[in-house]
């Protein structure tokens, strides 16, 4: 039986970490990031909903008496 030759083990791995760094360093290169960093205030609006100001029960079907 013969055996596994690991010799060209450790440049193939480096080569694939080396290829995949630099394949991400250009996909990473090509977006444009904003140079303004200023957090944006959102102003919240106030919606009034019917079930806002009355408590509602929900029943299961399966909890209702059963006929």
């Amino acid at each position: 039986m013969p055996q596994l030759d690991t010799s060209t083990w450790f440049i193939n791995i480096m080569s694939m970490i080396i290829t995949l760094f630099i394949m991400f360093q250009l996909k990473i290169s090509k977006h444009l990031y904003p140079h303004n960093l200023e957090l944006k205030t959102m102003k919240t609006t106030g919606h009034s909903t019917p079930w806002e100001s009355k408590w509602t029960k929900i029943y299961s079907p399966l909890s209702l008496p059963q006929q």
